[in-house]
């Protein structure tokens, strides 16, 4: 315990962990009061978030970056999976495809570009494992391709039945299809997925003991308080000024995965940026191929009615534009910090739009 008290004490951005306890005492004092709790909760999630990136540093000095990586993704997108079952239970479709969105865009877009752009800041060239990143770059667009077809099919007039069948079918070929791509990459080529070498500067890594249940306690603490931010966050966004689709797909995305951001920055900026790919591109593989398919299947038995797989063609554009976008990017294995402003203009283009002209995720 002592490697984690002597973190609280020198890192001032973890002294914020004081309004995690003041959120929930407002919640129950103030339930009402949305502006206050959606400012809280930020204040709360930022904290949280830097714990997970020192913790999950942590685990990957022990069991690599790539594993490392997927754990972070894991426990990250673990918070977005309650988000959206709560929604799922209260029939909030719109929602939860929205979010669903807002997270493959924002991991593909924002949280790797700011990585390349934070590490570059720091760094004059970086280098990482290509074949790791073309990897989940392809799993991605196996998934756009799955979320495609449902819509390009209700276009077509199709009848709901079918389109409800379809998602059904894709959604368990998305699972397996991801399982798959687990095997692949940890068991039978897990040669071909290993870290660039990097320096560990000096830093006392904590025990992995501690690291894991700093993990386990931070990501359900992030989940109880990422509760309140989106019972908050509608309400707020209104006295705000902000539209409905600005607030799934950007805000909620962007701090429903503050966790993992925090994580994959820090890495970029230690010259880790396997690291900081892994948690990018595998938190939207692991959204599309798994989450998004859960979700559907889920919903046969917790939702009012079954949920399919067909968004709004705006939706599936900009996913497909972020998949193409981290594809091409990620190709090289190599990176400096102009390729990352390269990639957040394509994410701001999209916040832009959805700030002017709402976006329909149906």
């Amino acid at each position: 315990m002592n490697p984690l008290l002597k973190e609280v004490r020198h890192n001032p951005l973890l002294w914020l962990l004081v309004f995690v306890p003041v959120v929930f005492v407002v919640q129950i004092l103030e339930p009402h009061a949305s502006t206050l709790l959606f400012a809280l909760s930020i204040l709360a999630i930022i904290p949280l978030a830097g714990l997970l990136s020192h913790a999950t540093e942590a685990v990957a000095a022990k069991t690599g970056d790539a594993v490392g990586g997927l754990l972070n993704a894991t426990l990250g997108n673990l918070t977005e999976l309650v988000i959206a079952l709560a929604a799922l239970r209260a029939g909030e479709y719109a929602l939860v495809k929205a979010s669903i969105t807002g997270a493959i865009v924002a991991n593909a877009l924002f949280m790797l570009g700011a990585s390349f752009l934070l590490g570059g800041l720091r760094h004059h060239v970086q280098e990482y494992n290509r074949v790791g990143a073309r990897f989940q770059a392809g799993l991605l667009f196996l998934a756009t391709m799955a979320l495609l077809i449902p819509s390009a099919v209700a276009d077509a007039d199709a009848e709901a039945s079918l389109t409800q069948t379809l998602s059904v079918g894709l959604s368990v070929l998305l699972i397996l299809a991801y399982g798959l791509g687990l095997a692949f990459s940890l068991s039978t080529h897990r040669e071909l997925f290993g870290g660039s070498a990097h320096d560990s500067e000096g830093e006392e890594p904590w025990p992995i003991g501690l690291a894991l249940v700093t993990l386990a306690v931070v990501t359900v603490v992030v989940a109880l308080v990422s509760e309140t931010f989106v019972e908050s966050v509608q309400e707020a966004a209104k006295s705000l000024g902000m539209t409905p689709a600005f607030v799934g797909l950007v805000v909620v995305a962007l701090v429903g995965g503050a966790a993992e951001m925090a994580s994959a920055f820090a890495g970029a900026r230690k010259n880790r940026l396997d690291l900081s790919v892994g948690i990018a591109l595998g938190s939207a593989s692991q959204i599309a191929l798994f989450v998004a398919p859960v979700l559907v299947l889920v919903s046969y038995v917790i939702g009012p009615t079954p949920m399919d797989l067909q968004f709004g063609p705006g939706a599936v554009v900009m996913v497909l534009i972020a998949t193409l976008t981290a594809a091409l990017v990620t190709n090289s294995g190599r990176s400096a910090w102009f390729m990352g402003v390269l990639v957040l203009m394509v994410y701001i283009i999209f916040a832009m739009t959805l700030y002017f002209q709402p976006l329909r995720a149906r």
